[in-house]
């Protein structure tokens, strides 16, 4: 016994299989469950896999898809016909199916704001003051007909809205500590304490902007 030299109970016997049961049958082979899409996942698998190509005078490491894409731009560039006619229907493709998710983004915002503001109002004109609040609340859904977007500016769950109060609660201290600071360089009349409050008061403001960033809010 000792290293490389195991005991003779644990040793393999010659011509005896260290596997007895052998390996399952048709285990390279096995066919996939019905749920499984194997094939979808070696695609994504090999269309993202990295490889080095040249880009003008230097290596660059790219996705497997973005280098076909790119080689495909850069011949119908070169006037090729067929990789024109592919390039072009792969970029409309692409952007039908975004302006799609925008229009159903978009119309399902616009409901939602719609029903629950109607919903709110309903509560409002029977007095009922325990039910949950809506999350996103529709005052935080803003639509922009114009520019034809929909936006989320508040909390969209629970811990986001516990977040959203803890800022809320926290700006509302820094408000009331602005004010004091205000009152108190009105009526300071010493240049290096109305320096300080200068500067307390430019601290402050600062993590005011910082806390309405965090809620969302633009400026």
């Amino acid at each position: 016994m000792g290293y490389a030299k195991p005991p003779e109970g644990s040793k393999f016997r010659k011509g005896v299989s260290g596997n007895p049961r052998g390996r399952p049958k048709g285990a390279k082979n096995k066919l996939p469950a019905l749920s499984e899409e194997r094939m979808k996942a070696i695609i994504l698998e090999e269309a993202y896999r990295t490889i080095t190509v040249r880009d003008g005078a230097r290596n660059v490491t790219v996705p497997i898809a973005r280098a076909v894409l790119r080689s495909l731009a850069v011949n119908a560039v070169k006037g090729q016909h067929r990789s024109q006619r592919l390039f072009s229907e792969l970029l409309a493709s692409v952007e039908t199916a975004n302006r799609a998710k925008h229009d159903e983004w978009l119309e399902t915002a616009i409901e939602y704001k719609i029903e629950w503001e109607r919903e709110l109002a309903r509560r409002k004109r029977q007095g009922i003051i325990n039910a949950p609040e809506p999350l996103p609340h529709p005052d935080h859904v803003v639509i922009n007909l114009r520019e034809g977007t929909a936006n989320i500016i508040g909390p969209a769950t629970r811990e986001e809205k516990a977040e959203w109060d803890k800022w809320v609660e926290r700006r509302a201290d820094f408000e009331a500590e602005l004010e004091e600071l205000q009152q108190m360089l009105e009526d300071a009349t010493d240049e290096n304490e109305i320096a300080f409050i200068k500067d307390d008061m430019a601290q402050t403001a600062k993590v005011l902007k910082i806390i309405g960033r965090a809620l969302g809010e633009a400026g």
